[in-house]
C-alpha cells in the first residue's frame, strides 16, 4: 500500500515538474512570436473561427434555460422584470466563461492531445528534434498563445449570444416587454463584470492548452495511447476549469 501510494506521488510530482519544464520552455519560446505569426495565426482559425457554429449553439441555448431557471426560481417572490439582471450577472461572470471553456476543453483541448500524441507514436516530434527543431517553439507555443488569445473573444461572444437566448425566452415565452428586460439588463450591466470573465478566459485558455500540449507530448503506446491522452487532457482541462474558476472567484469577487 506505502508503495502504491509512494509511487503515485512520485509520478504526480514528476509530471509536474515536466509540465512546468514545458511552460518554461514556452515563455522562452514568446521572443519568437513575431517570427512564428503564421503558425499562430493558423491556430487561432482552428481554435476561434472553427468554433464559432459550436459557440454560438452553447451560448443561445445557456441563455435561454438560465432565463427559465431565473424565471423558476423568482416566480412568485418578485416580479418578472427583474429577469434582465437576474440573468445578466450570472451569464457574463459565470455561465459564459465556464461553460465555453469545458466545451472547448473538449474540442480544442482534447484535439490538441490527439494531434500531438498521433505525432509523438508515430516520432514525428523525434524527428523534428533530429532537424534542430525545438517542438516547444514549433508546435506548443503557437498552440498556446492561439488559444490565449481566442478563448477572451469567444467568451464575450458566447455570452452575447446567450444574453440574447435570455431575451428571447422572457419576451417570446415569459411575457416581459422587451424595454422592460433591456432596463433591466442595463441596471445590472457593469464593466467589472465583463472583465472578470475575461480575465477568467485567459486563465482558462493557458490552462485548456497547456494541458492538452504537455499530456499529448507525454503520449506512449501507440493508438491506444492516443485514446488514453485524448479522454485524459479533457478530464484534466474540465477539472483544472472548475478548480481556476473558484480560484478566480474569490480573487475576482471583490474588484
Amino acid at each position: 500500500m506505502i508503495t502504491f501510494v509512494g509511487g503515485k506521488v512520485y509520478k504526480f510530482f514528476t509530471e509536474l515538474g515536466q509540465f512546468f519544464y514545458l511552460m518554461l520552455g514556452v515563455l522562452k519560446s514568446l521572443g519568437r512570436v513575431f517570427r512564428d505569426r503564421m503558425l499562430i495565426i493558423e491556430q487561432m482559425e482552428h481554435v476561434g473561427v472553427n468554433s464559432l457554429a459550436l459557440v454560438t449553439i452553447i451560448g443561445i441555448f445557456t441563455g435561454a434555460v438560465s432565463c427559465w431557471q431565473a424565471a423558476y426560481q423568482i416566480k412568485g417572490l418578485i416580479s418578472y422584470s427583474y429577469l434582465g439582471s437576474a440573468t445578466t450577472k450570472a451569464i457574463i461572470i459565470e455561465l459564459g466563461p465556464v461553460l465555453a471553456a469545458i466545451v472547448l476543453a473538449g474540442r480544442v483541448g482534447a484535439s490538441m492531445a490527439a494531434e500531438l500524441g498521433t505525432m509523438k507514436v508515430t516520432e514525428q516530434i523525434d524527428a523534428l528534434e533530429s532537424m534542430a527543431i525545438s517542438p516547444v517553439r514549433y508546435l506548443a507555443m503557437p498552440r498556446i498563445v492561439a488559444t490565449t488569445l481566442m478563448l477572451p473573444i469567444l467568451v464575450i461572444y458566447a455570452s452575447s449570444i446567450a444574453i440574447m437566448g435570455a431575451y428571447l425566452v422572457a419576451v417570446l415565452f415569459l411575457d416581459v416587454p422587451s424595454e422592460t428586460f433591456l432596463s433591466s439588463f442595463k441596471k445590472a450591466f457593469e464593466f467589472k463584470d465583463v472583465l472578470a470573465g475575461t480575465i477568467k478566459a485567459l486563465f482558462f485558455g493557458v490552462s485548456i492548452s497547456s494541458i492538452g500540449c504537455f499530456i499529448g507530448f507525454q503520449t506512449s503506446g501507440g493508438a491506444e495511447g492516443v485514446g488514453l491522452s485524448t479522454i485524459k487532457a479533457f478530464v484534466v482541462a474540465a477539472a483544472s476549469i472548475l478548480i481556476l474558476d473558484y480560484i478566480l472567484w474569490n480573487f475576482l469577487i471583490g474588484m
